[in-house]
């Protein structure tokens, strides 16, 4: 039985408390069976400034984040997506790259995303106001790896309003997404449930999305609501608020049945633009 586990946390200016937190959910998921764990994104850090990230950002391969990452990873023998974790550039002493970093369950790292999509917005309607790329430098390519519970592929957060990127993920065999994230209160109740089944429904496939949820020492609230969805766009847990484990099975010959039956990838037609 494959079993999926997406991990939410209230992270803190702390890391060390943040790994501590994090380290008692992924034993909990590890105790319920998951062999795929995703963290949120900044799992270890949600500092009082945007700019804190840079104080405890890490060479890529070193570091104590990624060796908490590998020893987890191989302590319960959890194939582990590491949220984003902020790591140095190599043309940008002022920007990091949002990290998602992949470990097997042998604590090896076996594949890394850089959020492509930066968050740069004013919020419709309130006062609040983001600009990631003041801080992070952005990736330019998709990834999508094998593991043991199929071909998963890695996006982050914002990323996750751009439908061309998991269709160009599912071409390269996608069948799970793991999507790590932190979205706002507002932004997560207007739309976060809807894009989420919306992109498991239209790949067909399966979708981890892991959740910053609650009131941080920022002065920001993240909207939680981790979920597990199934390439039919079913809901299979959640977790609305607060630290936590949402966990779910994979059903291997279901998503193959929906493929096959519901053969949708694969009645897309590509067609010019012209003229009226």
């Amino acid at each position: 039985m494959l079993i999926m586990a997406a991990i939410q946390m209230v992270s803190e200016p702390g890391i060390a408390t943040n790994l501590a937190m994090a380290a008692d959910l992924l034993a909990e998921a590890a105790g319920r069976g998951a062999q795929l764990a995703v963290l949120p994104e900044n799992f270890a850090l949600m500092g009082r400034r945007e700019t804190d990230k840079l104080a405890v950002r890490e060479t890529p391969g070193a570091g104590p984040i990624q060796d908490f990452l590998a020893e987890q990873a191989a302590r319960h023998r959890l194939w582990l997506v590491s949220g984003t974790i902020p790591l140095r550039t190599a043309s940008d002493g002022q920007r990091v790259r949002a990290a998602c970093l992949l470990f097997n369950d042998q604590g090896q790292q076996v594949a890394r995303y850089d959020k492509v999509h930066l968050f740069d917005v004013q919020v419709l309607g309130s006062q609040e106001h983001y600009a990631e790329s003041a801080t992070i430098e952005p990736g330019n390519r998709y990834v999508v790896a094998d593991t043991p519970l199929g071909r998963l592929g890695l996006a982050v957060c914002y990323d996750l309003r751009f439908p061309e990127q998991f269709r160009a993920m599912v071409d390269q065999g996608m069948e799970i997404l793991a999507l790590p994230a932190a979205f706002t209160a507002s932004t997560g109740a207007a739309h976060w449930e809807t894009l989420l089944r919306a992109r498991a429904i239209e790949n067909q496939c399966y979708v981890i999305a892991a959740a910053q949820g609650g009131r941080h020492a920022n002065g920001r609230e993240t909207f939680g609501d981790s979920v597990v969805i199934d390439p039919w766009g079913l809901i299979l847990d959640r977790l609305a608020w607060g630290p936590g484990v949402a966990l779910a099975r994979m059903d291997r010959p279901f998503l193959e049945n929906i493929r096959r039956q519901f053969p949708s990838l694969d009645h897309r037609v590509h067609c010019e633009i012209g003229e009226p």
